[in-house]
């Protein structure tokens, strides 16, 4: 789901942004794409890039008489690096656009920067749904992690699934996430016995799942960052939770389209 967002979002923002008063001096419209190319989210920054560009070899590069231009930067989803990066475009490079930002906490490092130099932010990934608060320029054209959360705590307990635990990453969508499943599974029913967090980097699922084996929940419901849904598809399958009967079910990251394929048959059955 998450990838197929990021080929509309790129369409919109393409289509959208060019008519932005800044570009009114030059012919080129310069669009500052902020990803992460390298590290664990370079799923994410790869799949934005390449929806970027599939766009526009589509439709062409020139939009209301201006040449779009991609410059891309990699900041390897640590928001020091992004902010550094988002400021050299916009004194350096002169971008019209600050787009992309895999993860939260770097596009809430670049908000400061968009308001103070009045530059359009778009967000084509990071889905904590405060963002868009962060500054008046800030516009989302992807997803937040709130409305995939409820839909699936509506469709668990039509589906036999009445207790849940919840392990998400500790960060802004991994508490959005938490939080909106756990209070729409109670409105329909259902319970959340017990919520985990796991860190951000380096994260060790193993005791955190060992401890869900020993709970024996209908279902463990997770939120990962994009690219570590592989190893907690992996530590699931090696505790024998899914021959205990624990089903596993996400918000789309756990089976990320990257890394589906590598997965093998513990795939199948897992609900995202």
């Amino acid at each position: 789901m998450q990838k197929r967002i990021f080929l509309s979002a790129i369409a919109m923002a393409a289509a959208t942004l060019a008519a932005v008063p800044a570009a009114a001096q030059s012919n080129t419209f310069k669009i500052g794409l902020i990803l992460p190319m390298t590290g664990q989210q370079a799923t994410t920054g790869r799949q934005i890039e390449a929806a970027a560009r599939l766009y526009m070899a589509q439709n062409g590069d020139t939009v209301a008489g201006k040449k779009i231009e991609l410059i891309i930067k990699d900041d390897t989803s640590v928001p020091d690096v992004t902010k550094r990066i988002a400021q050299e475009l916009v004194v350096n490079d002169k971008v019209n656009v600050l787009a992309g930002f895999g993860i939260t906490p770097s596009a809430l490092a670049t908000a400061p920067i968009a308001t103070q130099s009045k530059t359009p932010q778009v967000v084509m990934a990071a889905a904590t749904s405060s963002i868009t608060l962060a500054s008046p320029y800030i516009v989302r054209t992807s997803f937040t992690l709130p409305q995939a959360s409820v839909a699936l705590a509506d469709w668990a307990p039509k589906n036999g699934i009445k207790k849940v635990v919840t392990l998400v990453s500790d960060y802004g969508p991994g508490i959005d996430a938490e939080k909106f499943f756990k209070e729409r599974l109670t409105f329909n029913g259902g319970q959340v016995t017990e919520s985990l967090r796991v860190p951000l980097r380096n994260p060790d699922f193993a005791p955190f799942l060992q401890k869900v084996r020993d709970l024996k929940p209908d279902a463990l419901f997770v939120f990962v960052p994009s690219g570590a849904g592989a190893a907690v598809m992996k530590q699931f399958l090696e505790r024998g939770m899914d021959k205990a009967g624990i089903r596993l079910i996400g918000t789309g990251d756990v089976t990320d389209d990257d890394q589906l394929n590598d997965m093998g048959d513990g795939a199948l059955g897992v609900v995202t």
